[in-house]
């Protein structure tokens, strides 16, 4: 039998240890040191800015914008589609992929959290994890302070009112708020 490495049960989205291997340690440090370069520099440098996120993203469109602050842990896991608009201060955890559709417009403050902890305390207080992916369609706006947490699917056309928690799939063409999360209306 293969034995897996902490990378590909991340992947996968099986229990992992983040925190005991070298190489996701490697990885968390290298975007650490992207995003630091790319909150430092001037507004006046958006060609530098633009490339730092090329090169740390696993995929982007020909036009996006994100706004300084901006934060994650690997970066190869986000993919964002074209006409993608971030706001200040967002953080995608993207131990799993996370991926943006086309025309998806995100207000401040933000964070797309892929990562989970047991439940159970013994196995969380060894530092063990999950990462399950999140998925954001096409023509979506979210409003500002929003959460979205691990295995979410956000359908296309879809507006996500601010300040609300995002814990379970939210279909196509609705206006959905609250804490939890859920659809007020069809668009």
């Amino acid at each position: 039998m293969d034995m897996l490495t902490e990378k590909e049960k991340m992947l996968q989205g099986k229990i992992y240890d983040a925190n005991g291997d070298s190489d996701l340690i490697q990885e968390r440090k290298y975007a650490k040191s992207q995003c630091f370069a790319f909150n430092q520099l001037p507004p006046d440098e958006a060609d530098k800015s633009h490339n730092i996120l090329k090169s740390l993203l696993g995929k982007t469109g020909s036009t996006f914008e994100i706004l300084p602050t901006f934060n994650c842990d690997y970066g190869y896991n986000i993919e964002l589609g074209e006409n993608f608009f971030s706001n200040h201060n967002l953080i995608i955890l993207d131990c799993a992929k996370v991926t943006f559709g086309n025309n998806v417009f995100v207000a401040p403050n933000c964070a797309f959290y892929t990562a989970g902890h047991p439940i159970d305390a013994t196995e969380r207080n060894k530092g063990l994890e999950y990462a399950y992916p999140i998925a954001v369609g096409n023509n979506v706006w979210i409003g500002g302070n929003v959460c979205v947490m691990p295995g979410v699917t956000i359908g296309d056309d879809t507006v996500i009112g601010g300040g609300s928690v995002v814990t379970k799939d939210i279909p196509s063409n609705v206006i959905a708020a609250g804490n939890p999360c859920r659809v007020i209306k069809s668009i």
